[in-house]
């Protein structure tokens, strides 16, 4: 089989299906352990305390995706994240331990439990993809093809049977064929011009899967993080996680006030502080982490040292950003998409999990959860029959400078009819696709806010938009 990606997600599908017996090829445009996944600060959520279950952390995931996210997903989740912990453990993965040896449980928003383990604090998205990169890097079953992009889906008769791929260093095209093709290739949140992901997260994945003729979904709900750093330099959109937040940090208005619970569910912060920002005219609301033991958090001390910033003794400003892409290629809870023999994983994927609101820390956990299932399922599927390569169509132009500024503007924490409309006719393809997604939810929900529709609609419940390889939008109930 093929997993594209090196992120987290893609890392653990490789490893689990090579445990299931399979060969993997592990296509990975950039060097292992340099995905976004590497930068991840939040940590993983699983009930693991004595005094958490299961059925309150999925309570609290329906209650953060307001109305809109998928039970059966969030089932699978909150039953399988703790055995997935417990999992990565074995692997090698060294969890935060408290002073008596147990895990280290963080709170964050959203959460009514302290569920979240963290791996070096603020680093966790480090020392796990290291972690994975080095088995997967010495496993048998698993080529590494690094520096490699996928530029095509390998389709016959309406079925995927591999990709195919260009190579760094003027090497021929490579044309992988395989029975199960897992795309975990990141999300989308690089397209806003505002965000705290690395350039790449553009949405490869999903414009791969398009072109396929497989359905996405739920593209309307970009999740906007708090608090991004706001900066003049290449740090601006730095994300400082939630997690200081659960450990005493608060967010303070320009008289010093706070004005916001900061343990609110993030599209609720978010809109907190867009307020804020909209009626001083402001740049920036403060984080005030001086009672908080930055320590803790090392990434984050090094780089607001880089910015001149002393989080011990002065505010840090924050405000939000493009950070997580809920929507995605639309899958099954085994990760399958609308064509055979294509699944999706991690961030580029959507089971409806997510709802409108991504609860903190649930996205390294599907990364494992729903992984480990793709791994599973996409390792039994059929040989693929031999078919001629696809005409290479190369690689998809980057978004351009004023794509970004459309989407951050039109497709932004707030959207219009008329801004919509715009963007509507923007030349990047997938902006367009949300554009199209947002129009068809006339209703404001999460993370998706419409001004001309500013209540939210229950008979759009459980609601998602599928768009199809025309861009045709389809409303959907799932369950």
């Amino acid at each position: 089989m093929t997993v594209v990606g090196a992120g987290a997600a893609g890392l653990f599908c490789a490893l689990v299906a090579a445990r299931e017996g399979a060969r993997v090829a592990l296509v990975s445009s950039s060097p292992l352990a340099a995905s976004a996944s590497y930068w991840a600060q939040g940590g993983i959520a699983a009930a693991l305390a004595v005094d958490d279950t299961p059925g309150l952390h999925a309570e609290d995931t329906l209650a953060a995706g307001r109305g809109a996210a998928r039970p059966s997903a969030v089932r699978v989740l909150c039953e399988e994240s703790p055995d997935r912990v417990r999992e990565l453990q074995r692997l090698g993965v060294r969890f935060d331990a408290d002073r008596h040896g147990a895990l280290a449980l963080g709170l964050e928003g959203g959460h009514s439990a302290r569920r979240v383990v963290h791996a070096g604090g603020s680093a966790t998205g480090r020392r796990i993809t290291r972690q994975l990169s080095a088995s997967a890097a010495t496993h048998e079953r698993i080529e590494v093809l690094e520096q490699s992009t996928a530029t095509a889906l390998r389709m016959a008769d309406g079925r995927c049977i591999g990709v195919t791929a260009k190579r760094g260093g003027g090497a021929p095209p490579l044309a992988i064929g395989s029975r199960g093709t897992v795309l975990a290739t990141g999300g989308t949140a690089a397209l806003w011009a505002r965000s705290t992901n690395p350039p790449g997260a553009t949405g490869v994945g999903l414009a791969l899967a398009h072109a396929a003729g497989a359905y996405l979904a739920d593209l309307e709900f970009m999740q906007f993080h708090p608090t991004a750093l706001v900066s003049n330099g290449a740090r601006d959109g730095f994300l400082i996680t939630e997690a200081v937040r659960g450990e005493g940090a608060t967010l303070l208005d320009a008289t010093g006030e706070r004005f916001v619970d900061e343990l609110a569910p993030r599209d609720e912060v978010s809109l907190a502080i867009e307020a804020e920002l909209r009626r001083s005219g402001a740049r920036s609301v403060q984080l005030d982490l001086r009672a908080v033991d930055v320590d803790r958090f090392p990434n984050i001390a090094e780089a607001l040292s880089e910015m001149g910033i002393d989080p011990r003794r002065e505010t840090v400003p924050v405000a939000p950003a493009a950070h997580y892409t809920m929507g995605g290629v639309a899958t099954d809870l085994d990760g399958r998409a609308s064509r055979p023999g294509l699944f999706a994983v991690g961030e580029c994927a959507c089971t409806g999990l997510h709802g409108a609101n991504r609860l903190a820390s649930n996205s390294l956990a599907e990364c494992f959860v729903l992984g480990r299932r793709a791994a599973v399922a996409a390792a039994a599927e059929p040989l693929p029959a031999a078919a001629p390569l696809p005409e290479d169509a190369g690689l998809p132009s980057p978004p351009s400078a004023e794509t970004r500024a459309a989407l951050w503007r039109h497709g932004g924490l707030r959207r219009t009819p008329e801004g919509l409309a715009e963007l509507a006719r923007d030349p990047f393809p997938l902006a367009r696709l949300v554009a199209a997604a947002c129009l068809s939810r006339e209703e404001s929900r999460g993370a998706h806010q419409r001004e001309d529709h500013p209540g939210t609609d229950p008979a759009l419940d459980a609601t998602h938009a599928l768009v199809d390889s025309e861009g045709k939008v389809t409303l959907e109930r799932w369950s």
